[in-house]
């Protein structure tokens, strides 16, 4: 079972919700909108898309990494926590 499988519907809906934000920004291109209210817009969708990024990774090192860390295998605990770093560092340069 992952780790965000109890939130999987509201990730979902989430993500339906930026999908929709992505289909308004095609949209208002196509209709030749004023720049500054497109990256308005823009910036929205990026910022909604790294809540659902900071909530999947809260989701990964609470139920998945503190798993491993609990669990006997130590090297397998470390690799856990090497991969949540790198997941944080991809979000922190996005």
């Amino acid at each position: 079972m992952r780790g965000y499988t109890i939130e999987k519907d509201d990730y979902l809906k989430r993500l339906r919700r930026i999908e929709g934000q992505v289909r308004g920004l095609q949209r208002m291109i196509e209709e030749d909108t004023y720049c500054i209210d497109v990256l308005t817009q823009v910036s929205a969708a990026t910022r909604a898309l790294q809540g659902v990024g900071l909530g999947l990774l809260d989701e990964h090192i609470r139920h998945c990494v503190a798993d491993a860390a609990r669990g006997e295998d130590t090297e397998r605990a470390d690799e856990m926590v090497s991969e949540a770093l790198r997941a944080v560092e991809r979000l922190v340069r996005s």
